[in-house]
């Protein structure tokens, strides 16, 4: 009998009349007899830091990096009981503003120590935090601001202008402005004229130290963050979190932790760079709260994330799939340039670790000498100490995931979950191959299990199980602010309807197949899933990034291909041509080798006919940098790239047809 992951506690039921099958409820085996108890002393999260303050006062808490001379200095640090000074200093000043508990404070700018402090000044006086989103433009910022009812924002000095900007018209509903760091005279005078007060953060702070006020602390079941994710269509939708939900997710992921050897200690220390906007970074920085360790801030920028590496050498790394990418993208590239002979005995050596972890060897005792030759070498890549990695946000390759469990020399994760669970839905286990490209089993306190989708033809009662995510337990959300009508769309009696689709494995691991949303149908009536066709094609070295397109009155597919310029420019080297970049992009000779890459790539993943991609548009420039094609999440928005590229997609087909005949 192989090893278990899951245990069933209700079994499916066949649907009648017009109800769709559901397929078996899956729990954690810690929850085997029900979930486990909670913690007394974890009500909150205002607990979850003040009880850090007391037991860890001298421990690096947070830290970052400040220019010097033009250049990135050291990592400067304060410890937990000088943030937990400067925490209660923002309260203080917030209630002597007039700020009410229940009041919704935005906070807005990229991730810093004063982010975290103005979120735990909230938790402590019962205010609703409510994060604007760095990399939403002002549109969804001023949505936000009137939706949610936000009275107070703590803003990055950069970011002000966009808050002033005339275009935002529910700023005028602001009573108070506070900077990160400090205002321009000019912005001062302009929050003045709109009736504003605006405190520069030595200012503010010092305000709250001159008039200490006692702590109005929440509740469990009050609301801790109205968070708000960004659909792939339409307004960003606020996702109402409790202190409860929190810290079940804390008590979590500390009874997960208790089964396995390596125990997380105070010396752990954590990069954070994906923005703190997101349930995946927040909750990551609460549970490092929670255990006393240190939390350092990137620099703010994503492209030198490497430098800080070096800087901080951070023991664990949370990823979503493009920066794991890069990450092996830069490691083939540095095999490129050592000679062929080491290449071959890094491969050797690759192989030789892999057959011993498929053996059931954990990572560290696979081959220490393939480490001790090798690997160790991409460990230093990313800083040298790294012991955990996880990949969230969306599925992360085998291929990529397979490279980094052997080479990092670091247990490699993937999870699942999103803002409506509070984070984590399910969560695969260290150094169990088995694991390798599923999202790994129900989490602690999740309730999990598959609901037919006939018009996609999955069905949770056939072999394999197929069907909808849906989600029930402790850390669910409690429903979309002020939108009633989209709660019970996705919740319905009590299970949450994720939109993901998920095959169960005989052991209780879930694969995440599918999105109900983004399948679409080709003319011979074959369903293709175009967001998993992106993931095995964006593989290909010349291809920097894809966006597949089909519809249903076309029999092939196509794609907008960003390709990679240094592999471009490396091609072009090779066959001769000297153009710039932008150039090269438009040069046939160069669509179709990528054409032919592609190729070889659909061969090499066994793929069907149907999904071969038949002809691209190739763009020079990179969809993030493209205002409004990508979420905040980086997710494509189908919508407006349809919109984008429909005249050049539209072209690309009438050549098929001509060349076809």
């Amino acid at each position: 009998m192989d090893k278990q992951f899951a245990v069933q506690v209700e079994s499916g039921k066949k649907g009648v009349n017009g109800e769709p099958s559901v397929g078996p409820v899956y729990r954690n085996l810690l929850a085997k007899d029900g979930f486990p108890p909670l913690d007394a002393d974890l009500k909150t999260t205002w607990d979850v830091f003040r009880n850090s303050v007391e037991k860890y006062p001298d421990n690096k808490m947070l830290g970052w990096r400040e220019l010097v001379d033009g250049k990135w200095g050291p990592y400067l640090w304060k410890t937990y009981k000088t943030v937990y000074e400067e925490v209660l200093n923002t309260a203080s000043a917030l209630r002597a503003s007039g700020i009410e508990p229940g009041c919704k404070v935005g906070i807005y700018g990229s991730n810093c120590p004063q982010w975290i402090v103005a979120m735990e000044a909230c938790n402590a006086q019962s205010y609703i935090s409510v994060p604007l989103y760095d990399t939403l433009g002002p549109g969804a910022v001023n949505f936000i601001l009137d939706h949610a009812e936000v009275d107070v924002v703590f803003v990055q000095d950069k970011k002000v202008k966009e808050l002033l900007n005339p275009e935002c018209i529910h700023t005028q509903r602001l009573k108070l402005i506070v900077c990160f760091t400090s205002m321009e005279e000019e912005e001062k005078n302009k929050a003045d004229s709109m009736g504003i007060k605006s405190y520069a953060w030595n200012e503010f702070l010092h305000m709250g130290s001159k008039v200490p006020s006692e702590l109005q602390t929440p509740e469990p079941s009050a609301i801790c963050t109205i968070m708000y994710t960004s659909g792939t269509s339409g307004d960003p939708k606020g996702v109402i979190l409790t202190h409860a939900n929190t810290t079940i997710n804390i008590r979590g992921v500390d009874l997960f932790m208790e089964q396995f050897e390596d125990k997380m200690t105070t010396d752990d220390v954590y990069l954070s760079f994906l923005p703190l906007a997101h349930i995946l970074d927040r909750m990551i920085e609460e549970y490092f709260i929670r255990k006393g360790a240190s939390i350092g801030f990137y620099h703010g920028d994503i492209n030198a994330l490497r430098d800080d590496m070096m800087e901080l050498k951070p023991t664990f790394l949370a990823g979503v799939p493009r920066v794991l990418e890069r990450i092996h993208e830069g490691v083939l590239k540095g095999l490129e340039e050592v000679n062929p002979r080491r290449r071959k005995i890094f491969n050797i050596l690759y192989n030789y670790k892999l057959r011993w972890m498929k053996a059931g060897y954990k990572q560290k005792y696979a081959s220490p000498l393939a480490d001790l030759l090798a690997f160790r070498k991409v460990k230093n890549r990313l800083g040298g100490r790294i012991r955990l990695i996880v990949s969230g946000g969306a599925p992360l390759s085998s291929e990529v995931e397979e490279f980094l469990r052997v080479t990092s020399c670091a247990f490699v994760l993937q999870g699942y979950g999103m803002t409506e669970t509070c984070g984590l839905a399910t969560l695969g286990f260290p150094d169990e191959m088995c694991m390798l490209g599923t999202v790994g089993s129900p989490f602690v306190y999740t309730d999990f299990r598959l609901e037919e989708v006939p018009e996609m033809g999955y069905d949770p009662l056939s072999d394999p199980p197929r069907g909808e995510i849906c989600l029930r337990g402790k850390t669910s959300f409690s429903g979309y602010y002020k939108n009633p009508e989209l709660t019970n769309e996705v919740i319905k009696d009590g299970w949450f309807h994720t939109g993901d689709i998920g095959e169960m494995q005989p052991n209780g691991v879930l694969i995440i197949i599918d999105r109900k949303k983004h399948l679409i149908k080709l003319s011979q009536g074959e369903y293709i899933a175009l967001e998993y066709l992106e993931k095995v094609f964006g593989i290909t070295p010349i291809v920097e990034d894809i966006w597949v397109y089909g519809d249903s009155f076309k029999s092939s597919l196509v794609a907008v291909i960003v390709p990679s310029k240094e592999h471009s420019e490396k091609w072009a080297h090779q066959n001769g041509h000297k153009v710039s970049y932008s150039e090269l992009c438009q040069m046939t000779q160069l669509r179709d080798y990528i054409l032919s890459e592609l190729k070889s790539t659909a061969r090499r993943n066994k793929l069907r006919g149907f999904e071969y991609i038949k002809g691209i548009i190739v763009e020079s420039r990179l969809f993030e940098d493209e205002k409004d094609l990508l979420t905040a999440t980086m997710k494509k928005r189908r919508d407006k790239l349809i919109n984008r590229y429909k005249a050049g997609i539209d072209n690309v087909y009438k050549n098929l047809i001509v060349n076809k005949h």
